[in-house]
Parts: structure tokens; sequence; C-alpha cells
């Protein structure tokens, strides 16, 4: 999930069925927020719930339709899978929130990346040297 323009919330889910993915929707965006998706067939019951629900048909090759994207979602998961595909090759389902995780770090981090190191940095424990 992203908010246009702001951070995006991430992680492996174990499948994408309906009653896996609408209880993480519900806890995660607020009742009332407009959420944009592509026309996957779980998303379809989301203006029922407390949601105003817009959708684009990717398989018509629609993209945008008035207010309705999911550029930005597209926009996070584009790098992670070509890091995976290019890099790691293969990533273990064990691991895989770690890719996520990092991939999230750099997307919610890219409009001051200069603060990406030292926050990296800052945010360490390094052990204390003893002289013996």
């Amino acid at each position: 999930m992203v908010e246009r323009d702001d951070k995006v919330r991430a992680g492996p889910v174990l499948n994408v069925k309906r009653k896996t993915l609408q209880p993480i929707i519900l806890e995660n965006i607020k009742s009332g927020s407009i959420i944009s998706t592509d026309e996957f067939k779980t998303y379809q019951n989301l203006g029922k719930l407390s949601y105003e629900h817009g959708v684009v048909n990717h398989s018509a090759m629609e993209y945008a339709r008035g207010i309705h994207h999911v550029n930005s979602m597209e926009g996070y998961w584009s790098p992670l899978k070509n890091s995976i595909r290019g890099t790691h090759i293969h990533v273990s389902q064990r691991h895989l929130w770690k890719y996520v995780s990092e991939f999230s770090f750099r997307y919610n981090m890219r409009k001051k990346p200069g603060a990406m190191f030292p926050f990296l940095v800052a945010s360490l424990e390094l052990p204390h040297l003893k002289d013996d």
C-alpha cells in the first residue's frame, strides 16, 4: 500500500485471496479513504466496504481513470522486482521480508536520499571498544 506522494507499507503475504488481503487493508487504510487498484478480483468489493474505490483496467491497456491510477505502487514494486531478477536471481520466502523492507526504506527515503546513510549509521548499535 502506498499513500499517494507519501510512504509505502509493504510486506509478504501468504496468498492474494480476499480473506487474506481484506483484513490487512481494513487494518491499514482509514475508513472513508479513496483507494485506487487494478482490476484484480480480490479488490472488487472494496467499494462495498467503507472506501471510495476506483479501478484501472490494465488488461485493457488503461493506466489511469480520472484520479485513479496505481503508478505510485508500481513505482515501488518495479525496482524491487528488478533487483530480485537481476542481482539476487531468487530470494527465499523466509527472507523475502528483508528485501521488501529494504526497498520500502529506499522508497520512503526517496525525497531525501542524502539522509539514507546517516540514518542507517545512527540506527546501528555499535559495541564499545574496550582497552584490554
